[in-house]
């Protein structure tokens, strides 16, 4: 929590529900192959990487991600950061925290809503 308090100025965060999830790894989700950036368009990269742990598609991948089963580690690893754009029409007050209508700090169930602008 030391670390968070940290860099709370600087950063944004909250708790995804698995629909968003879902939608950033459909829409901007890519694999480590090899070190490459691959993009998840083929259920049979994501076998051949993660089939060892039983996550044999992009179903079983979310699914592991959004409930954080056994083999969470091995299937967060696997996923590239996403990239996403800036917030459509902008970022609310930069200088305040979330609570005081302002843009970082914890969003709670709430970063849904944000994540949406920057899909």
């Amino acid at each position: 929590m030391n670390m968070i308090r940290r860099i709370e100025p600087l950063v944004t965060y909250g708790y995804l529900n698995r629909s968003m999830i879902s939608q950033l790894i459909y829409k901007r989700g890519y694999g480590k192959v090899n070190r490459d950036r691959v993009p998840l368009n083929d259920n049979s990269i994501i076998e051949q990487q993660l089939g060892k742990y039983g996550i044999v598609c992009v179903e079983d991948l979310i699914n592991e991600i959004a409930n954080a089963g056994p083999h969470f580690k091995q299937a967060n690893n696997f996923l590239w950061p996403f990239k996403l754009n800036s917030p459509r029409k902008g970022m609310e007050l930069k200088r305040r925290p979330y609570q005081n209508g302002g843009a970082h700090g914890n969003r709670e169930e709430f970063l849904g809503d944000f994540i949406k602008k920057i899909i």
